[in-house]
């Protein structure tokens, strides 16, 4: 008697398997495409909300906020050393926070780290897993444009002058900046507001060249100087670590911490120059390049093949001001800068925006507009325009 017992041959269950790993090879790719559109959209998303508190922000105090802080910016009233991102709080919800921070202490007061390891304030979703800074770190992923040019302090905060006669900061923020949506007279919708870096590594003993700032050990007078000596160097040589820590304390300013420039295209190694000279770049771990807020509100995603002059235009936000009229930041006050050499009573100082502190909440923390309180309303309508960027440049697409 026959056994008609049915099985698999081992071909046959080969076979099988080959056709399971073909599957879950074309699978993977596209869940993995499926993960990123989603990290990228809610980069974007979060820096659709800071567009829009920097908004709110300008029109509860007809000026967007300093890119960092001195004790000149608001004497006996608020420390120094705060990122632009302190000044964003009620205007991102979290005014609970800011209520309990003493403005009077300096950013890096011992009594300010229960604020600087919160991870909330500047909607710090990180772009990828392992990006995450130490315990008590808290991070983010997202700074301010401080522009073309590679100063890291310009004026007062330029304490030794050493970079008197370089070319002034020409991007939407600065240190003890007050600028107003007047002074981006290059438009605010060809002018961008923030971008993405990844955190660092937090260890000089590692090299990770999308996160980490390197020192060439040379001192360039030009961006394109500072762009070929960074170039230069060997990225996997640790002698050339300059800092790991990226993207933490958000509360605090600095260019390694809350800021990025546009001297260097995106993606691009990050370098330090000392004393006072930098540019730290934007990046991100989204395919091919970052996202970008613009100072209209928009946000727009921008490939790390962007020509260099396209991303140094967008950086710029003074380039249809003539060079002698670029703003320059002095003190508590913001001033053109052909007019310093005038005479005592003269005109710059009555056009000099005043300190206008809150009126309401502790020392130095900003209001919340009280219209945008009371109703939700979105105080911010965003501009799309077909407009080309000065000089034949095109503008970003939305």
């Amino acid at each position: 008697m026959r056994n008609n017992r049915s099985g698999f041959t081992l071909i046959e269950l080969l076979v099988v398997i080959a056709i399971i790993a073909v599957l879950v090879g074309l699978l993977l790719p596209a869940v993995q495409k499926v993960r990123e559109a989603a990290s990228r959209m809610k980069c974007t998303n979060n820096l659709k909300q800071m567009g829009l508190a920097l908004h709110n922000y300008h029109d509860a105090n007809a000026k967007f906020p300093p890119g960092g802080t001195t004790t000149n910016f608001a004497p006996n009233a608020l420390g120094s050393g705060y990122s632009v991102h302190m000044f964003l709080l009620n205007f991102i919800e979290q005014n609970n926070l800011c209520n309990t921070m003493d403005m009077m202490m300096a950013a890096n007061d011992m009594g300010q780290q229960h604020i600087a390891g919160d991870d909330r304030p500047a909607l710090p979703v990180p772009v990828r897993l392992d990006d995450q800074p130490p315990a008590g770190h808290g991070g983010t992923n997202y700074r301010a444009n401080f522009g073309v040019s590679i100063v890291n302090s310009y004026g007062v905060s330029d304490t030794n002058k050493v970079n008197a006669k370089m070319p002034p900061p020409d991007g939407g923020f600065f240190v003890d900046s007050r600028y107003r949506m007047a002074d981006i007279s290059d438009g605010t919708s060809n002018t961008a507001a923030f971008s993405e870096h990844i955190k660092g590594d937090f260890s000089n003993a590692i090299s990770t060249p999308n996160a980490d700032t390197y020192q060439p050990g040379t001192y360039p007078g030009t961006p394109d100087e500072a762009l070929a000596q960074c170039n230069a160097i060997d990225v996997t040589n640790l002698a050339v670590q300059g800092n790991s820590n990226a993207g933490a304390p958000w509360l605090q300013d600095g260019h390694t911490r809350t800021r990025y420039y546009h001297a260097f295209p995106p993606g691009s190694s990050s370098c330090m120059f000392p004393p006072q000279r930098i540019s730290t770049t934007a990046n991100s771990s989204h395919g091919g390049g970052v996202n970008v807020a613009l100072f209209d509100g928009s946000v727009h995603f921008v490939s790390y093949s962007i020509a260099l002059a396209t991303w140094r235009a967008l950086g710029n936000s003074q380039r249809r001001r003539d060079p002698g009229q670029r703003l320059v930041t002095f003190g508590d006050r913001v001033h053109d800068r052909s007019q310093i050499t005038s005479s005592a009573g003269n005109p710059c100082l009555d056009r000099a925006l005043p300190v206008r502190l809150p009126t309401s909440g502790p020392a130095g923390c900003p209001r919340a507009s009280p219209r945008c309180a009371s109703s939700g309303a979105r105080c911010l309508e965003t501009r799309r325009t077909s407009r080309s960027l000065p000089g034949g440049v095109p503008r970003l697409p939305p």
